[in-house]
């Protein structure tokens, strides 16, 4: 029974994980990532310059964070937004150090609100690849 129930629990995280760029709400009431540069420094780490687009308004509902997460749902790198862009949408901010193992190929970079949490729109980014939907892969070695 128990190794039932931790199969269905995996299975449940794994979805959960995949489905990450699959089913997202459209609307701007969650936050929307929009576009992905990634560069990877000569010393391996990466820099992530993260659009997104969110109906801010005011501290009381606002897009107040990203994170760039493997496949499995483990967070790499994240990037606290600390205010409300009101008037600037969509915005990009950028976090750079951001390690991810030469074993990941793909990550997931998705962004939240400080209502509703994850929701909207993430993009998958194949990190083997210099252009895909919404992001830009760059090696500067």
């Amino acid at each position: 029974m128990r190794g039932l129930l931790f199969l269905a629990t995996l299975f449940a995280f794994v979805g959960l994980a995949h489905s990450e760029t699959e089913a997202h709400s459209s609307s701007l009431d969650y936050a929307q990532v929009t576009n992905v540069t990634a560069t990877q420094k000569a010393n391996g780490s990466w820099c992530f310059d993260v659009s997104v687009r969110h109906n801010d308004e005011g501290w009381d509902h606002y897009a107040n964070g990203w994170e760039v997460v493997d496949q499995k749902g483990h967070i790499l790198g994240s990037r606290p937004l600390a205010h409300p862009h009101n008037n600037e949408q969509p915005f990009t901010r950028r976090q750079c150090n951001i390690a991810i193992p030469d074993t990941v190929a793909k990550v997931i970079v998705r962004a939240k609100c400080n209502v509703h949490g994850f929701g909207g729109k993430a993009v998958t980014v194949n990190l083997n690849s210099a252009t895909g939907a919404h992001y830009t892969v760059q090696h500067h070695k």
